[in-house]
């Protein structure tokens, strides 16, 4: 055995798990499937502008404990995320709040903007919603979710809202104030100079073999560890024993354009069915660029099937059950750990992907 732990998966959560051993004085040897480190926070320069290859990630969290963690690797700028959603030619401010009732209905006070929408949902008479367009209405009535939850979320889905299950859509925040910050966390920014940035310093001291994938090589790469941290599909690791785990994939359309600024935000969502994509990225407004030309990328959701990228769990009912199969066959593994977003069939914005696995980290290795 070289390695204490081979390492399956050179994204954050492996990072950390990496980082954190060293420290310990354990050895370690990361591979990825990949030509580059990062996972889906990978983020590529190109004439001066970071771009996000795999969509936008905007740091941010309100534990102080993981804000001053990631802080030790890069430095953060003061970004806040604003998004803006088109329907037609008609622009609203995200998430809704006061900027976007004013736009829909020319309301200038909380109170204007509560009654329009209190008799918007009493004019339903929705006591039980029996999908997601049920939900959505009786959460915020008619002319809301016409303009910027109906078609962006079949686009999501890939489905109608009247097919897709209620429980998609517990809430809605409705925000009563003038205020377009759509995270609520107190710590929030982007690293100067991307991401990728942040996963060379934490897999410093560790060996690291791109291009490599694990499963097609698992005996050779199973013998040089003790034991092994595989984040990679936890259904894929068996072979799809028990079934195909269900995901949502993304499409990346990314290119230069000759002009300093395309759509003035970073972050702008079509929520009109007619037009394919759900959301175009303008890179450089994440660092606030002033480059001479700008690059996009126009972003459409699939349906995941095998060899695509797995981006959003399906965690409806079927799935969750099936999951718990393989979590349970998981247990019974003594030298490999799962963790991460496919390990654990679970969404996680990066925060709880640093929190899960400095989690781990403390179980498998000690206090730090």
């Amino acid at each position: 055995m070289k390695y204490d732990y081979l390492i399956v998966g050179a994204g954050l959560y492996g990072a950390v798990f990496a980082n954190e051993a060293k420290k310990k004085g354990k050895t370690c040897l990361v591979v990825d499937k990949r030509a580059h480190i990062g996972g889906n926070i990978y983020t590529e320069e190109i004439h001066g502008i970071q771009v996000h290859r795999y969509g936008a990630h905007i740091f941010h969290t309100s534990d102080k404990r993981i804000w001053e963690y990631v802080n030790q690797y890069a430095e953060f700028n003061n970004f806040i995320n604003s998004p803006i959603a088109r329907y037609g030619n008609e622009l609203y401010n995200l998430p809704f709040n006061m900027n976007t009732f004013s736009r829909m209905w020319g309301v200038v006070t909380p109170k204007e903007a509560q009654e329009v929408i209190a008799a918007q949902i009493a004019e339903l008479h929705i006591t039980e919603p029996k999908n997601l367009e049920e939900q959505a209405l009786s959460l915020v009535g008619r002319d809301v979710y016409e303009k910027l939850i109906k078609g962006y979320t079949q686009k999501q889905w890939g489905r109608d809202c009247r097919e897709l299950p209620a429980f998609i859509i517990r809430r809605l925040p409705l925000r009563f104030t003038y205020d377009n910050n759509y995270f609520n966390d107190r710590f929030q920014g982007i690293p100067v100079g991307g991401y990728t940035g942040i996963v060379e310093k934490m897999l410093e001291g560790a060996k690291v073999r791109l291009n490599t994938d694990y499963l097609a090589n698992r005996g050779e790469l199973d013998g040089l560890a003790e034991k092994v941290v595989y984040t990679g599909m936890i259904d894929q690791f068996y072979d799809y024993s028990l079934g195909v785990l269900e995901y949502r994939s993304v499409r990346f359309e990314t290119e230069e354009l000759e002009t300093e600024n395309y759509q003035g935000n970073a972050v702008v969502n079509y929520t009109d069915q007619e037009v394919p994509y759900t959301r175009i990225i303008e890179h450089k407004h994440f660092e606030f660029g002033k480059q001479p030309t700008t690059i996009i990328s126009r972003e459409y959701s699939s349906e995941w099937k095998k060899g695509d990228e797995p981006y959003y769990p399906v965690n409806d009912e079927k799935n969750n059950e099936l999951y718990r199969r393989y979590r349970a066959m998981a247990d019974r593994e003594s030298r490999v750990i799962f963790g991460g977003r496919l390990g654990n069939y679970q969404y996680y914005d990066m925060d709880k992907v640093i929190a899960a696995a400095l989690e781990l980290c403390a179980k498998e290795l000690g206090d730090r």
